[in-house]
């Protein structure tokens, strides 16, 4: 399938080394984003960078789109100029996004009405790291025809792909992730401000946890950051977590679903993020617990 042309909308943390697993592994990718000196990375590595979706549309097969939000999904394909103006029957959407399932759905219909592209939803875990090692987890909401029809274009990303049910089910499926992250990051914060306030060398309760049951890939990625107060790399951002979080809540209210631990974490989150963090790595959360010095 290596002859199949691929567009990516979205050249952010995760969509620049995903394009870039996908141009390793021999395909034509040409991608588009909003602020085109994004681009500037996938072009040296061969990309074929597109000036307007318009242009990108007309030469794909296959448009990925990778982006922050429900409203900036739904600009890039309803917006004029967009994917569902420019495309075609014979084409496939794939939304790795994190957004909202009852709005896939309602975007997913209006999209094949309009132009009649499949949606599929296909969130991903893993984060920076699973981006550029191809090791994500992709949860994905569609056809079983039509997943099964690109597991072999997610390959190159993913360590697994595994179909959750119909188009919105891999929404569901990342929000109850990223409720488990979000709470594991809060109550990490919470552990390494109390070790080194207990007089422990909080720089080794990641390794000295590891392989028990209090381990987890993001007290092995960000626990060592927390304890070291290394913040300055941005590997994933508060506000993304906020919103997913206030995603759950949403989805638990309209489910009858009581979801406590992800409501009090929403309100930290929204709390550290209101004071000048929402751009900053989650790793900064240990800030709330810690006393600093003037």
């Amino acid at each position: 399938m290596a002859d199949i042309t691929i567009g990516f909308i979205g050249m952010g943390l995760m969509g620049v080394p995903m394009s870039r697993r996908l141009l390793e592994a021999g395909f034509s990718v040409a991608v588009w984003n909003r602020n085109p000196e994004k681009t500037a990375p996938l072009q040296q590595a061969g990309a074929d960078v597109c000036a307007t979706i318009a242009d990108l549309m007309n030469r794909v097969d296959v448009v990925m789109v990778c982006v922050t939000d429900s409203d900036a999904v739904e600009a890039v394909v309803f917006a004029q100029g967009g994917v569902a103006e420019h495309g075609n029957p014979q084409q496939v959407l794939i939304d790795f996004s994190s957004i909202d399932p009852q709005r896939t759905r309602e975007m997913a219909v209006r999209l094949q009405q309009q132009s009649g592209l499949r949606w599929i939803d296909a969130p991903v875990s893993g984060g920076v790291a699973g981006a550029e090692q191809g090791t994500l987890a992709i949860m994905a909401g569609g056809s079983e025809q039509d997943i099964d029809a690109i597991r072999p274009l997610l390959e190159p990303l993913s360590q697994r792909v595994t179909r959750m049910g119909d188009v919105g089910s891999g929404q569901v499926t990342k929000i109850c992730n990223q409720m488990l992250v979000s709470c594991n990051v809060l109550v990490m914060a919470e552990v390494m401000a109390m070790a080194n306030k207990a007089g422990v060398d909080a720089t080794q309760i990641p390794q000295a946890l590891k392989g028990g049951f209090a381990d987890s890939i993001p007290l092995q990625l960000t626990g060592p950051r927390m304890a070291a107060g290394d913040f300055d790399e941005v590997k994933w951002h508060v506000k993304t977590l906020l919103k997913d979080l206030d995603m759950a809540n949403a989805l638990a209210k309209t489910t009858s679903s009581a979801v406590p631990m992800a409501g009090l974490g929403a309100e930290l989150m929204r709390l550290h993020g209101s004071q000048g963090n929402l751009e900053k790595d989650p790793c900064t959360l240990v800030q709330m617990y810690t006393e600093t010095k003037d």
